[in-house]
């Protein structure tokens, strides 16, 4: 893909992602995923791990409860949304009739992106106000580290987002080619359960999946005392797994309907 290389306009990228916002705000079952879920998700861990004992992990039942919701916000917000609109616009033959006009390859993906991953950076951030004034957590020891998280968990889960959408045939079945990522993330990712709390060998396996190293992030932003080995491996897994879901996309995203 040549037009890979070429510089998104800020125009069409602007005009592409308002268009993808009107449809995002029609459906009604996307943005109950993206805006509520996470914020249930709160309450729900918070009453499962009543009596876990997270002290030894250097964390509190609390912040696991608002740094996993912050990671199910990008799962269902980023993810599992743009499997569903990729495919959605694939088989509308929307995709199709845009690469026949101005924008290129990068502008077509980012545009649909744009009102999925600002609705998710949206409710990270509402998430991190709500964490502070309601459940008294003390603010983001390091601000940049969970910025620097949440950025590279939303290029990394809408670049997942359009390789999965190439195993995808209808927007019906998105939800199921979506949910074992979801589900791997969520246990072994270390949403709701800190890595450490993990048999060693498995924690080790646990740190190479697609969501481990923006956790990592989020989890140091927070609560701040992570070694820099420890974050350099985070980021290097994550712009690892950047790297390869590029490729996959360059190489097998489709562009109009199964024939």
């Amino acid at each position: 893909m040549s037009a890979l290389a070429q510089i998104p306009s800020p125009t069409r990228l602007v005009a592409l992602g308002r268009a993808e916002l009107t449809l995002l705000l029609r459906n009604r079952t996307a943005l109950f995923g993206a805006l509520l879920v996470p914020l249930l998700m709160v309450e729900a861990v918070r009453s499962s791990l009543r009596s876990a004992d997270l002290g030894k992990a250097g964390t509190s039942i609390a912040e696991v409860a608002v740094t996993g919701a912050i990671g199910m916000g990008l799962l269902i917000g980023v993810y599992s949304n743009l499997v569903a609109a990729f495919v959605a616009r694939r088989e509308a033959l929307v995709l199709k009739r845009l690469r026949t006009g101005e924008p290129t390859d990068p502008e077509i993906l980012t545009g649909i992106a744009l009102p999925a991953a600002t609705l998710a950076l949206t409710q990270c951030t509402v998430l991190t106000i709500g964490g502070i004034a309601v459940l008294d957590l003390p603010a983001p020891a390091r601000p940049d580290l969970l910025l620097a998280g949440v950025v590279l968990g939303t290029v990394l889960l809408t670049a997942l987002a359009a390789a999965t959408s190439a195993v995808t045939r209808t927007p019906e079945s998105a939800q199921l080619t979506a949910l074992p990522l979801v589900l791997i993330s969520s246990i072994g990712s270390g949403l709701f359960v800190p890595l450490s709390m993990l048999p060693e060998r498995l924690a080790a396996f646990c740190e190479l999946l697609p969501a481990t190293g923006v956790m990592t992030l989020v989890r140091a932003g927070w609560a701040g005392g992570a070694e820099a080995g420890d974050l350099l491996g985070a980021t290097a897994v994550t712009v690892a797994w950047i790297m390869m879901s590029v490729f996959a996309v360059q190489r097998w995203f489709r562009w109009e309907p199964r024939r």
